[in-house]
């Protein structure tokens, strides 16, 4: 499946451990660079997110945020029973020796230990943390495969555009082949003089014109082409992430439309050389954007 490097989630969950949020984003990257960002609750949890981000992704500058927000009655304070009893026993004993002396319960509060908050069932937490970035992964992954099946067709639409452009030239090569023979023919006429030692050869025409047509011969590059057009079809069916080469493959196609354009000996070829760039890098352009 193609997917695009580019995308963007987000999920919640309530549970009993408290309130949670996961957030992801990608934009393009040439190779998987994760930043994550956490409460202090889940500092621990950070290995464990990146190890699965990376089972699920290959490609993009990936953020992951998560939020937290503990319940309600995480904020009580809790009196610890077998703290208060101590003290109550030290202050009734200390009562009887000295019958004036008064508890300031206010102070007392201070004491360390005496009030506490509920704590925090961290593996509990931890799971829940674990499953709501899955479930996000999942949306993530989804967005991407939506982006990238658009990606896929308008690259389809673009390799169908380079076949019907090397189906034309290939039409009037023997045109192309026959006019330079003529243009060749013509201009060489003007010098024939008698075969000898002053004179022009028979065969020189002959040799003239197989250089000639073998500078413009470009049978090999649209070949090459259609094979290019074929092998990038064959990648876009793929099932793993064809980024990388896709991006060699407009490498190789950028290549043959250069030495097309390079060989050109009529207005049309150029002209063909001219739109197959065009839709090379429109091409380029997609490809940067896929896993």
């Amino acid at each position: 499946m193609i997917r695009s490097m580019t995308a963007y989630a987000n999920d919640e969950a309530t549970t009993p451990q408290g309130w949670l949020a996961c957030e992801l984003r990608a934009v393009n990257h040439r190779f998987l660079e994760t930043g994550v960002r956490l409460p202090d609750e889940l500092r621990t949890l950070e290995p464990q997110l990146r190890e699965r981000i990376g089972e699920r992704l290959s490609r993009g500058k990936v953020d992951a945020t998560f939020r937290y927000r503990q319940p309600a009655a995480a904020a009580d304070l809790l009196l610890d029973e077998r703290t208060a009893s101590q003290l109550a026993g030290i202050a009734d004993a200390l009562k009887t020796r000295f019958p004036q002396l008064a508890t300031d319960f206010a102070a007392l509060l201070d004491w360390p230990g005496l009030l506490v908050k509920p704590e925090l069932d961290q593996a509990g937490l931890v799971q829940a943390a674990l499953a709501l970035l899955e479930r996000t992964l999942d949306e993530f992954v989804a967005g991407r495969e939506r982006e990238g099946a658009k990606l896929a067709a308008a690259l389809c639409e673009r390799l169908d555009g380079i076949e019907r452009i090397v189906a034309e030239v290939r039409a009037i090569l023997p045109d192309i082949r026959g006019a330079l023979r003529a243009k060749l023919e013509a201009r060489l006429a003007e010098f024939r003089q008698p075969a000898g030692p002053q004179g022009y050869e028979p065969g020189r025409l002959e040799q003239e014109l197989v250089l000639q047509l073998s500078r413009i011969d470009v049978d090999e590059e649209l070949d090459r082409l259609a094979a290019h057009v074929g092998e990038a079809r064959r990648v876009l069916a793929l099932t793993e992430p064809v980024g990388r080469r896709l991006d060699f493959l407009m490498q190789e196609f950028n290549r043959e439309a250069n030495t097309l354009a390079s060989k050109s000996a009529d207005s049309r070829t150029t002209r063909a050389a001219v739109e197959l760039k065009v839709l090379i890098e429109q091409m380029r352009e997609q490809v940067q954007n896929l896993e």
